[in-house]
């Protein structure tokens, strides 16, 4: 019998009621294991009534309520870390360790939540004037709404509701229908640690429930997190419906390799963040730049350590990378190496052959690694999102920056060198967002906030730490005066305030 996953609304599992459902695919195998329930714009509508009506009493909550039943639910995450990552890798096919660690990276910002109390402190000046005080604060917004990818299906959502709904939001999640069920399991998590019903909702669908959510009056505020073209939608779209929005879009990852650059770390770093979660993730390194004459050995010392990934089912301990998510997105993955040679690259690895025995159906793609890549191949202009890496050559430092900065992206890039002067440098001429430093994919701690510059983000917030909590709220300033009660009144005084 195939599962069916169906919306959360108002505190409970509440039966999709459209009709229309959408297949979800079990990656290694190819076979539909579960439908998933796509919401009409009635559903969404009660999903958000259900949030406003929430609202009422958790904005004005207390902190000490908020934070106790964040710190439950982040038990409750430890506790069942196996089992959502089991739900991962079974509808995204991540291995079971990268699954893991998705989970561990959502649980930071969990934490993070559960001491916002520091976050949302206010401030205050006294006498600023005779007997007049100053003092801002920061309030929450209402419901807020949260869109998110198929790639992160835990850690991304997790990226957002903990810090609203700290905050004293209430939220409405639409994850991708392409993998679904972890968003109702942490609905159920949240339940059970006793969040209040229709604090948090989950609507399941398509462009449907996207739109809806976008253009509905009572949601204050959108996070998306996906391609480019998406995030550059649903940031003219919810702006145009006077909405505040952080859309996270694509991404195309630069690591620069100095010549007196330890080159099997940067080999390692290379594989690593270029064809984990094969290499789909908007942090994944796509593109590496090697200056000078160190080309060649750095693409040697890579090949040699990506023909010894093993690729399997990501729920086989042996496995290092799984599949790609769906059929459509293999063939897409594949056609950029198979165009490849056509469009003045030198195809090092080609694993658009790759099949796995006992599993010929799933979604197989191998490791690709493409030499001296000009820049005008699609290769390199297009975020592939799966295990494709191009290596460019360049002869200076000067070379690589400005290439680099070229790029329509500016998500995330790495510099490795044993060179100080040159990695400060670096991190302040590149044009993008995160930088890391013989760190290849440098993504902030949970206290820090993640987010990219150009065409990677639209809108003013990055996504969690302090960014984060500014978006989640709005702050307010308050002038105060009270009189002297050994004072009478002096009468009306219509000048303007003196404050000297």
């Amino acid at each position: 019998m195939t599962k069916i996953v169906n919306h959360w609304i108002g505190g409970k599992a509440v039966e999709g009621a459209s009709g229309t459902f959408g297949p979800v695919t079990d990656p290694a195998t190819g076979a539909v294991t579960t439908k998933v329930a796509f919401a009409t714009v009635d559903e969404v509508d009660a999903a958000v009534a259900s949030a406003k009506d929430a609202w009422a009493t958790w904005g004005t909550s207390s902190l000490a309520k908020r934070t106790a039943i964040l710190f439950k639910f982040r038990a409750l995450l430890d506790e069942h870390r196996d089992e959502i990552a089991e739900l991962i890798t079974a509808e995204h096919g991540k291995v079971h360790s990268d699954a893991l660690g998705e989970v561990a990276r959502g649980l930071e910002i969990v934490e993070l939540a559960c001491g916002i109390t520091v976050q949302l402190k206010g401030e205050l000046s006294t006498e600023v004037a005779s007997r007049v005080d100053v003092s801002s604060i920061r309030q929450p917004l209402g419901v807020v709404a949260g869109i998110t990818p198929f790639n992160f299906p835990a850690m991304v959502p997790m990226w957002m509701f903990p810090i609203a709904i700290a905050c004293g939001n209430t939220f409405v999640l639409k994850p991708s229908e392409k993998d679904p069920s972890v968003s109702l399991k942490l609905a159920e998590l949240l339940a059970e640690a006793g969040l209040p019903d229709g604090v948090f909702n989950v609507v399941q669908g398509d462009k449907v429930a996207v739109d809806r959510l976008l253009e509905h009056p009572d949601v204050k505020a959108v996070s998306f997190v996906g391609s480019t073209p998406i995030a550059r939608y649903i940031h003219t779209t919810a702006a145009a419906n006077g909405k505040r929005v952080q859309a996270l879009g694509g991404a195309k990852n630069h690591m620069l390799v100095l010549p007196d650059a330890d080159l099997d770390a940067a080999a390692d770093a290379a594989v690593s963040a270029a064809y984990g979660s094969a290499g789909e993730r908007c942090m994944a390194i796509s593109a590496v730049v090697a200056v000078g004459a160190i080309g060649d050995e750095l693409v040697g010392k890579i090949r040699e350590r990506a023909e010894k990934i093993k690729i399997g089912p990501g729920n086989d301990p042996s496995s290092e990378m799984g599949p790609l998510i769906t059929k459509a997105h293999r063939d897409k993955v594949a056609s950029y190496v198979t165009g490849a040679a056509a469009q003045g690259c030198e195809v090092v690895l080609d694993g658009t052959g790759h099949t796995v025995e006992g599993f010929e159906d799933g979604h197989w793609v191998g490791l690709s690694l493409l030499d001296r890549v000009p820049t005008s191949a699609d290769a390199y202009r297009d975020e592939i999102f799966g295990p494709v890496l191009c290596v460019l050559r360049v002869d200076t430092y000067e070379e690589g920056v400005a290439l680099i900065n070229a790029s329509p992206f500016g998500n995330g890039t790495a510099i490795f060198t044993r060179d100080g002067g040159a990695a400060r440098r670096f991190q302040l001429e590149i044009e993008a967002g995160m930088v890391g430093v013989n760190v290849p994919i440098p993504v902030p701690v949970g206290y820090h906030s993640f987010g990219g510059w150009k065409d990677s983000l639209f809108g003013d917030h990055h996504i969690y730490g302090n960014d984060g909590t500014h978006f989640y709220t709005r702050g307010k300033v308050v002038t105060t005066r009270w009189p002297d009660p050994s004072e009478a009144p002096s009468g009306v005084d219509l000048g303007f305030p003196r404050n000297h």
